[in-house]
């Protein structure tokens, strides 16, 4: 089948070379997609089957959520070109939740859903973590301590603070994430942060907030709203 590349186009429409000399952030979304796919198909351009991938998903929100399975259902993309999009999706994740080079501190609630949000808030699977403070309250670890459902997981004080213990963490910060969409804590979350609550005062490690994130950057802090 012929293809339409990227490098087939005028040098003003290529994006690789746009890229280059005016950086990522002047590039529109379908660019950089495009730059990811490489090639498009038989009439149609890279640009043009990223916008189409994107119509497809209704924007970026949705193709986060997409699996290899569904993105192979459209025309002109195969597993390489899947699995490709994934990794770059994926990489955009772990760049958001990596801890600052800086070793910033966090001071707020707000600081915590805008780096767990883009995370966990895509996920159709109830996940638990724990960024994990030193002394000065930086993040010097995000550890996953369970998976779970839809709408529940499963968490022991064990998983937890044995992380705690190898990480050498002062404190933590518990953060789970909501499919449905609403951050509201449900009584178990309360339950069980009570209970953790109690497991780090007896082991001298202080649990400072349990965030719930959701799709859409909605996160809600269960220390600032009275619930812990």
């Amino acid at each position: 089948m012929d293809t339409v590349r990227i490098l087939d186009l005028p040098a003003v429409d290529r994006p690789r070379e746009r890229l280059a000399q005016v950086g990522p952030s002047a590039l529109s979304t379908p660019e950089l997609l495009a730059i990811i796919l490489r090639v498009g198909t038989r009439g149609d351009s890279a640009i043009n089957l990223a916008n189409r991938i994107l119509a497809r998903f209704d924007g970026l929100e949705r193709l986060g959520r997409a699996t290899v399975q569904e993105l192979c259902q459209i025309r002109g993309v195969g597993t390489a070109k899947a699995v490709q999009i994934l990794a770059a999706i994926e990489l955009g994740r772990r760049v958001a939740s990596a801890p600052g080079s800086a070793g910033e501190p966090v001071t707020s609630p707000a600081d915590v859903g805008r780096q767990m949000s883009p995370v966990l808030g895509h996920l159709d699977r109830e996940h638990f973590c724990a960024l994990m403070l030193n002394t000065r309250g930086q993040i010097i670890a995000n550890a996953t301590i369970s998976i779970g459902s839809l709408n529940a997981s499963i968490v022991h004080p064990r998983e937890l603070f044995r992380d705690a213990v190898r990480y050498s963490a002062a404190s933590m910060i518990l953060v789970h994430n909501h499919p449905s969409g609403d951050v509201t804590p449900s009584e178990e979350d309360i339950r069980l942060t009570q209970r953790l609550i109690k497991c780090g005062d007896l082991m001298g490690i202080q649990i400072v907030d349990h965030v719930i994130v959701a799709r859409g950057h909605k996160f809600l802090s269960m220390k600032e709203h009275g619930y812990i």
